[in-house]
């Protein structure tokens, strides 16, 4: 392993491909060769293999969001190691779960293996987030974050498109393709801890726990957040396989749709964000939300077909991709020193509702599923109402149109 310190102003002098920004661009590639790899085979896996409802799997994804909610523990952790070292250690324990989940097909199994790799996958997407807003400069961000965005859902691509092409033709195991994936996925982690020296960012991070009150909007939008893509995360695709009986290669061609949509639109809203502002583009996320979810408790309802519900969880995956604006919304208005500590108190805060939301809708599912949408529906038009808060060109000073003008110059000055 490389043991060489750069620091961040010096990095432009290494090849491109050792470059700070060349890693961010390596762990968003290989973070979802282990994730995807795990979530698509997933709700087949635990019907199949554990005879998992609605029930069982509200309490796995409430396991698997207990490190979420955990996600401040990483600021001890700092005290002793570099974000970037975190980072790959994360995505090894990630990689490991995901190669030890079919050897355990049980409820207890599952709910042991899913932790683990949660607590890689959080404590990753913790640091990951930091590192980003850290490396790159505000000017570049929001254009290089949808190009992350893109990686990402070329990774995930991949590996649906494998499962959906040889799933069936090759008589795949789930023992099999969890062990392909989780191995990348440690591979490409232990490729970066040798490849690539130890980054110095330009300011030291704060190791303390941080709650800032001039954050208070940032704060706000990340619950509404983890408590919207909890519904969408842990019954979305549930739906599609109790309602419409998607088998392994089906559920798989959906998320291969899905991510060729993010790859190819990422890098665009990217640029959507840069030029229109992170307000508009959040708004008009939430607000295609908010009408997006009514539509799936329509589902129900109306019972509609297996299209129009794969038609609106495209559309549904697309509209997420849009939440790096709020990344780039607290680059601008923080303190360069807050960033990691916040990032974890943003990921602590994304998931509180994470924790209990799962387990408690899945016996709202059993009983009315539409009713988990409308709720849904609910929260995303309260996301829609903060983010009108969020100033067209926010600053330090200046987070929120309430914050008046005179006194966003004192502050700043």
């Amino acid at each position: 392993m490389s043991h060489s310190v750069v620091h961040l102003d010096e990095a432009n002098a290494l090849p491109l491909w050792r470059r700070p920004v060349a890693l961010l661009f390596v762990m968003a590639f290989a973070m979802p060769l282990a994730f995807s790899t795990w979530t698509a085979l997933l709700n087949n896996f635990v019907i199949e293999a554990a005879n998992f409802t609605g029930v069982e799997i509200g309490w796995l994804q409430t396991v698997r969001e207990i490190p979420g909610f955990l996600a401040v523990g990483i600021l001890v952790l700092m005290i002793f190691f570099r974000e970037q070292k975190l980072g790959l250690i994360s995505l090894l324990m990630l990689g490991g779960a995901t190669i030890a989940t079919s050897n355990f097909p049980s409820f207890y199994g599952l709910l042991i293996t899913t932790f683990i790799g949660s607590v890689g996958f959080h404590y990753f997407e913790t640091v990951n987030q930091s590192l980003q807003l850290q490396w790159i400069d505000k000017d570049k961000a929001p254009q290089i974050l949808g190009w992350l965005v893109a990686c990402g859902s070329a990774a995930s691509l991949l590996a649906y498109g494998l499962i959906t092409l040889f799933w069936y033709s090759f008589e795949l195991s789930y023992h099999f393709v969890y062990a392909v994936g989780g191995s990348a996925c440690a591979i490409l982690a232990i490729y970066s801890f040798v490849a690539f020296p130890q980054f110095q960012s330009r300011y030291k991070q704060h190791t303390k726990l941080l709650l800032r009150k001039r954050y208070w909007l940032y704060y706000a939008l990340q619950f509404m957040a983890g408590a919207r893509r909890q519904i969408f995360l842990v019954f979305a695709a549930f739906m599609m396989v109790e309602k419409f009986g998607y088998d392994v290669h089906h559920l798989t061609f959906l998320f291969l749709v899905n991510y060729l949509a993010n790859m190819i639109f990422a890098p665009l809203m990217g640029r959507f964000v840069q030029k229109l502002g992170e307000r508009f583009a959040l708004v008009f996320e939430y607000a295609g939300l908010t009408i997006l979810f009514i539509l799936y408790g329509g589902i129900y309802y109306f019972d509609w077909s297996a299209w129009i519900a794969a038609a609106l969880y495209v559309l549904d995956h697309l509209l997420f991709a849009l939440a790096f604006a709020l990344k780039t919304y607290f680059q601008k208005i923080s303190d360069p020193q807050d960033i990691a500590p916040t990032a974890a108190v943003a990921f602590t805060i994304n998931h509180i509702a994470a924790v209990f939301l799962p387990a408690s809708l899945g016996y709202l599912w059993i009983v009315a599923p539409d009713g988990v949408y409308i709720l849904a529906a609910s929260m995303a038009f309260i996301s829609l109402g903060l983010a009108c808060l969020i100033p067209r060109h926010p600053m330090k000073g200046q987070e929120t149109i309430l914050v008046k003008p005179a006194t966003a110059t004192a502050k700043t000055s």
